[in-house]
């Protein structure tokens, strides 16, 4: 997998003169990745760079403070991929994304990779992206996800997304750190309502993030899993 990602960025090498390079910086009230906390409920400072090609070939990065992973840990992600329209209203993503935690030594290792793949079919999208090997040796894991973002007047739009997070068993979702192994089962649902809007050359976010995890499934019976209002500010540089 590491390969095939740094096939990307060798061929995306060859199109830098006819690439468009952008960047973006976030301020957030909490980082939540698939409806769980990554900062203990802790604000965060992400950002990252992409550079796209004509062609729709891609290669970026992109980095957030977290509270796990050892003291003022990191996640770094690359990713590789292309992108393009079949028609006017639906468009396709594919590629390949390494998250990668530099501050950690840990055993199991928390480095892992995965596939990624949408549609998009106006305002919806319709997702999945698998890893073989899951986040601390957790072995395969599957997402599937759908989002829907729907106009509100002139600048505001309402976000709705929902996803699956599928382990390979109830055992790997216990090692994951999910209670007992999530009272039996092999899965957990995310899901996310927000507004958005943009003023002043900064995008606004505010949203309703949660998972349907009980707090004794939650690492230890914490509240890292529970409903929570998510704040944040973002520019595109």
């Amino acid at each position: 997998m590491k390969k095939l990602l740094a096939c990307f960025l060798v061929l995306s090498a060859g199109y830098v003169s006819a690439a468009e390079f952008s960047g973006n910086v976030t301020l957030a009230t909490d980082y939540r990745f698939r409806g769980i906390s990554q900062g203990d409920r802790s604000p965060a400072i992400q950002g990252g760079f992409d550079l796209e090609t004509e062609s729709g070939l891609y290669v970026g990065t992109w980095a957030s403070n977290v509270g796990f992973a050892g003291s003022g840990a990191l996640e770094l992600d690359v990713y590789g991929g292309f992108a393009g329209d079949f028609s006017e209203s639906v468009g396709y993503d594919v590629g390949v994304l390494y998250y990668a935690y530099p501050e950690s030594d840990s055993d199991p290792d928390f480095n892992y990779v995965e596939i990624y793949g949408s549609l998009s079919f106006g305002d919806a999208t319709l997702g999945v992206n698998y890893s073989p090997d899951y986040y601390a040796e957790t072995d395969s894991f599957w997402y599937l996800y759908a989002g829907y973002s729907m106009g509100l007047g002139e600048n505001f739009s309402l976000d709705l997304h929902v996803g699956l997070n599928k382990f390979d068993d109830d055992a790997e979702g216990l090692a994951f750190g999910l209670g007992e192994g999530l009272d039996g089962e092999d899965q957990y649902v995310d899901y996310s309502v927000g507004i958005s809007t943009s003023a002043a050359g900064l995008d606004f976010s505010l949203a309703w993030v949660g998972t349907d995890l009980d707090e004794e499934e939650c690492f230890g019976d914490t509240k890292l899993c529970d409903d929570s209002v998510v704040f944040s500010v973002s520019k595109s540089l």
